[in-house]
């Protein structure tokens, strides 16, 4: 079946501008961390009694699939809203491409679903961005201590752990078949995308 709206799937290590990066596109961007399952999930793998957050069996890929192959049909739909302070889906909310022949869908785990996506036909490229670790890290920090994501003691620990992880996750995510590329590649690439597709009206 042909789609008349394709995706760009963007992964990463956390923390290392996937999001920023993803606006500067221009396009329509999907947030794949607001497909997170809730904390008291029972499938949530754990870790020392607690949900492991970076592991991908924390994330809804069968939801994050369908709602990515919607929108490659249909343009728009309802896509959930995560509190990640409360572990828990809060709320959903109307998301609507505006006619973009190609939109982006980011997040850590956006690797996990580059096969599917590309079996549903609907996957116009992908990548698992690739910046330095330390400036990852700084980025990364910052970020969660301004959004009061966790308590400081717990992101400064879980900071140095992702640190330490984020060559692995980068394999990780390559094997699954995302292209690793520093921003301006990523940039250049989603430009020669939407040169061959023109906007719908």
């Amino acid at each position: 079946m042909e789609h008349p709206h394709r995706v760009v799937l963007l992964a990463g290590p956390s923390g290392s501008g996937k999001s920023y990066i993803a606006q500067r596109t221009g396009l329509p961007v999907l947030c794949l961390d607001d497909f997170y399952k809730d904390g008291d999930d029972p499938t949530c793998p754990r870790r020392n009694g607690q949900v492991d957050w970076e592991s991908p069996l924390s994330w809804d890929a069968d939801m994050a699939v369908q709602t990515i192959t919607r929108l490659a049909r249909e343009g728009k739909a309802e896509v959930p809203v995560y509190a990640i302070g409360a572990d828990r889906r809060v709320a959903t909310r109307p998301f609507d491409i505006d006619g973009s022949p190609i939109f982006v869908a980011e997040g850590i785990f956006a690797a996990e679903i580059v096969a599917e996506c590309r079996r549903q036909g609907v996957l116009a490229g992908a990548y698992a961005l690739r910046r330095p670790r330390g400036a990852t890290f700084l980025r990364r920090l910052a970020r969660d201590l301004a959004e009061q994501r966790k308590a400081p003691r717990v992101l400064l620990r879980r900071g140095v752990a992702l640190l330490r992880a984020e060559p692995a996750v980068l394999r990780r995510q390559t094997g699954l078949g995302a292209e690793a590329a520093r921003a301006g590649q990523v940039l250049r690439g989603v430009a020669a995308l939407l040169s061959g597709h023109p906007r719908q009206s």
